[in-house]
């Protein structure tokens, strides 16, 4: 099995090492990673600059650019041949309900989903890596699955509670819940006194209610949503349709 990993903290994340370890005791694993923090840089493709790729003391690919730079460029000139998995993670933070739509790790699997492979992102709901042991095996138990019987390519997008391997409650399939609206930006300014923003933390959670991901990982499960990246809004497609008959 041929797995290609990425991320969007970085190529030296405590996530990304894990996973590749663990990974690696069973497949024949590629990191392309980006060279720092891409977090929130969803989907984007970088089209103003040429990109770099170096090789760190690890054996790792280190790209200076998005998440889905790496996995583009992994599979369209890195890798001798196409992967059978592309990989995200693991993530340092949650990325569930509308999450998704900004995270690099979600887009890192997208990319790869985009050419017709596999993809899964991983990440662990609270921030540190606490139990990263545990989420690791996880993601290991979660790849030699295979899930057969979906429709492939598949996309899947997995939250995982810091907890030990031994209190996790199990898996559950979920959909994607929704939070509130973002919190306020917070203005500042800089030593030279000109205006500065930061955008303002995530709302609170709004749906969450059985069955979504916020509501399975709260419990102590293992959250796994099937992603598609089809935005059409198929009941408004038909009375569109009624307007232009």
């Amino acid at each position: 099995m041929k797995i290609l990993i990425s991320n969007d903290d970085g190529y030296l994340a405590p996530g990304i090492i894990a996973l590749a370890n663990v990974l690696g005791q069973f497949a024949e694993v590629t990191v392309v990673a980006p060279d720092s923090n891409r977090s929130g840089a969803s989907n984007s493709l970088t089209l103003d600059r040429p990109l770099r790729v170096s090789r760190a003391s690890n054996g790792f690919y280190v790209v200076n650019g998005t998440p889905s730079d790496c996995v583009h460029i992994a599979l369209t000139g890195l890798m001798d041949s196409r992967p059978d998995l592309v990989v995200s993670g693991i993530n340092n933070g949650q990325n569930m309900g509308d999450d998704t739509l900004y995270s690099g790790t979600v887009a890192a699997a997208t990319e790869g989903y985009l050419f017709g492979i596999p993809a899964i992102a991983f990440s662990q709901v609270a921030h540190g890596w606490t139990e990263l042991d545990s989420a690791a095996r996880i993601a290991a138990e979660l790849v030699q699955r295979r899930f057969i019987g979906m429709h492939a390519p598949y996309l899947l997008n997995v939250n995982i509670p810091n907890l030990p391997y031994e209190k996790l409650q199990g898996w559950r399939a979920t959909c994607l819940g929704k939070r509130h609206y973002a919190e306020p930006v917070i203005r500042e300014r800089d030593p030279r006194g000109n205006e500065i923003f930061w955008i303002g933390p995530p709302g609170p959670t709004r749906l969450a209610g059985e069955g979504t991901d916020f509501h399975a990982v709260a419990a102590g499960f293992v959250s796994v949503t099937p992603l598609q990246v089809d935005l059409t809004h198929t009941t408004q497609l038909a009375v569109l349709r009624e307007n232009f008959a």
